[in-house]
């Protein structure tokens, strides 16, 4: 039984949120419904503690000890944030992180799951103002079950509507089944860059902003798993996780990878990884300015490579490595799966608009023995959950390690 916040806000879709209540009770599901104070002018609390047998929240500051805290309790206990409908208001509070109610202080302090069912006027809905606010949500990994089409409450006939009841019961229950299903299972991810230091000030890195390992690694999180990441230098605040290793260059990328591939069922190096560092090492002082500068360069640890020969012809770990190329990367990431020995390769053309470093959305081509299967642009949230859903098939089948050419 998993439990659901089930936030309601203003909209004569809310009499459709007493049936997504009532649905997800019988699923077997524990609900408490968070109103706001415009929803409470649709639908009345009462009703929804009738449905869901629990009180429901209307304001910020109710009577009661700790009660200013309270959205901090539920947060830490809810398996999934549920709003529907979800006006534009609320998704542009959530968007811009305003909390000036008890459910937007709510979606700030949970780090459960959040499913959004969004139901306003057509011309909202499209409005670039609200079409940015959903792609930004989307790009944090908050889940949408889209409006449908027909006659809206304003007379209007377009987009805009709240789903069916249905249609939102399922979706929650397709996260909530996801929610442990890893459970038992060790993950390492590697995210970001590695910086090979010339000296004190410079060094020689990439663009890489560890957004996708960081997607990746909450993904598995979320599904139940012990996850371990390991993370080049980075802005992003890590994902809630079991265990995060700091690394810094490649050799101390490597040690960690090789340490902590030992008690992990899979192994995805989203990382990227530098391919040449100075041979001398880092100069001990800054290098003045002069005539020119030469540097001798030597290749960097290939840390999917050495994966996958000490593993050898066993089936474990699972090893999922990415290719970042410029162009059409199948071909590459087909050498690339062969002669490292992985599982599947992550490949991506990094110079296709929206599918390349630092930026939110990716568009990758799922690279394995079988077969090569392209994405579409989207969100690296649903990246990271595609690529797990293959994931997760592969070990359902154990795979056998093809031999290098």
């Amino acid at each position: 039984m998993a439990y659901v916040g089930l936030g309601v806000t203003g909209g004569i879709g809310a009499y459709k949120a007493v049936e997504v209540a009532r649905l997800l009770q019988k699923g077997g599901h524990r609900v408490r419904a968070v109103m706001t104070r415009s929803a409470r002018r649709f639908v009345g609390p009462l009703t929804f503690e009738a449905i869901t047998r629990e009180p429901v929240i209307t304001g910020q500051f109710a009577p009661g000890m700790n009660s200013d805290i309270e959205h901090i309790a539920l947060a830490s206990g809810i398996d999934l944030l549920l709003v529907a409908p979800a006006t534009a208001n609320i998704i542009g509070k959530f968007a811009g992180g305003i909390a000036d109610d008890f459910l937007s202080a709510l979606y700030l302090a949970t780090r459960a799951p959040v499913l959004l069912a969004p139901a306003m006027n057509t011309n909202m809905w499209e409005h670039e103002a609200v079409v940015a606010n959903v792609e930004r949500l989307a790009a944090r990994g908050v889940r949408f079950v889209d409006p449908g089409s027909g006659y809206l409450a304003c007379g209007w006939v377009g987009k805009g509507r709240l789903a069916e009841p249905d249609d939102i019961a399922q979706a929650a229950e397709r996260i909530l089944g996801r929610r442990a299903s890893w459970a038992g299972r060790r993950v390492l991810v590697t995210a970001g860059p590695t910086f090979e230091d010339l000296d004190p000030v410079r060094f020689i890195g990439n663009r890489s902003s560890g957004r996708m390992g960081f997607a990746l690694a909450d993904e598995a999180a979320r599904r139940g798993a012990d996850v371990l990441l390991v993370a080049g230098p980075t802005a992003l605040p890590p994902p809630k996780v079991t265990e995060v290793v700091r690394v810094r260059n490649a050799q101390e990328m490597h040690a960690a990878v090789m340490a902590g591939a030992a008690r992990a069922d899979v192994v995805i190096m989203a990382a990227a990884v530098a391919d040449y560092t100075p041979s001398a090492g880092a100069a001990s002082h800054k290098i003045e300015k002069g005539g020119g500068l030469t540097l001798t360069l030597e290749r960097t640890p290939d840390i999917l490579a050495d994966l996958g020969a000490r593993r050898g012809e066993r089936a474990r770990p699972l090893l999922i490595g990415f290719a970042a190329q410029t162009g059409d990367p199948t071909a590459a990431a087909r050498r690339k799966l062969e002669s490292k020995r992985a599982d599947l390769i992550v490949a991506n053309d990094v110079a296709a608009p929206g599918a390349g470093f630092d930026v939110e959305t990716n568009q990758v081509v799922l690279v394995s023995r079988e077969a090569a299967d392209p994405l579409p642009l989207m969100s690296k949230a649903d990246v990271a959950s595609a690529v797990l859903d293959r994931v997760e098939r592969l070990l359902a089948t154990p795979p056998v390690p093809s031999a290098v050419p």
